[in-house]
């Protein structure tokens, strides 16, 4: 279950995920894992690019089903497998939400990791609300690809 809790300026999200600690930070940085489900509700993901290292850029393009597009990319400026990724966050499609952080740390619990992400500089709380749900159904559909889950 998630559990959002919201701060100035910053997002804070909870998830616990059916799966070993390595394969949940696998695929938040594979892009083919990454196309199976970073994008949230009925979303999918054309073209996941990920460049993983200190200053390395990742991009991930988001399509609606009635084609509208949505792009973010960002550098990732942490990179600590399998425990902590922070990278930047901009919407290549909607410039004026400005450069956003996202820090997510891996919490190993044997046969289940335990997701915290923080998504911060959020420009608004109406960004933070669109981002929260947002995180809430790319991780709903990150918990589905491993077996197990109740989701």
């Amino acid at each position: 279950m998630a559990s959002p809790t919201k701060q100035l300026n910053s997002l804070t999200v909870r998830r616990i995920i059916p799966a070993p600690q390595a394969l949940v930070f696998d695929a938040w940085t594979n892009p083919e894992q990454l196309k199976r489900w970073s994008a949230p509700g009925d979303l999918v993901n054309p073209l996941v690019e990920v460049d993983l290292r200190a200053g390395g850029r990742y991009r991930i393009d988001m399509l609606a089903p009635d084609g509208r597009e949505h792009r973010v990319t960002g550098v990732y400026r942490l990179v600590d497998p399998p425990r902590r990724l922070v990278y930047t966050w901009f919407w290549e499609t909607n410039p004026s939400l400005g450069e956003m952080l996202i820090s997510v740390d891996f919490h190993d619990h044997g046969a289940e990791t335990e997701v915290v992400l923080e998504h911060s500089l959020l420009p608004s709380p109406e960004a933070a609300t669109n981002h929260e749900r947002g995180w809430a159904g790319c991780l709903l559909k990150l918990e589905r690809l491993f077996p197990g889950t109740s989701a």
